[in-house]
């Protein structure tokens, strides 16, 4: 099963808020996921995601493919850059 860390739209007309999900690759994009990693609302003024980061770490070591929507939000939120280095250290040791 290849599992995706992609957006799920909720919220209503209009006023757009999206869960960040682990979910397989195969399901729709507001069907069922594996887990809840974080909250994202752009209308915010701050534009960043309420995450969690230990455990979107955990999935993208364990091989989860972020679409480039999560990749650009967790740039801005430096938890792209932290996974980055982790695996790099993880490959020199």
């Amino acid at each position: 099963m290849a599992v995706h860390l992609r957006l799920a739209r909720t919220g209503r007309h209009k006023r757009p808020m999206y869960r960040l999900v682990a979910a397989d690759s195969r399901k729709a994009r507001d069907g069922r996921f594996l887990e809840i990693l974080g909250i994202f609302d752009p209308l915010k003024e701050q534009g960043l995601p309420d995450v969690k980061q230990d455990r979107v770490l955990t999935w993208l070591h364990h091989g989860a493919q972020p679409s480039v929507t999560v990749r650009t939000l967790l740039r801005r939120s430096g938890l792209w850059k932290q996974f980055e280095a982790e695996k790099a250290a993880k490959k020199k040791a």
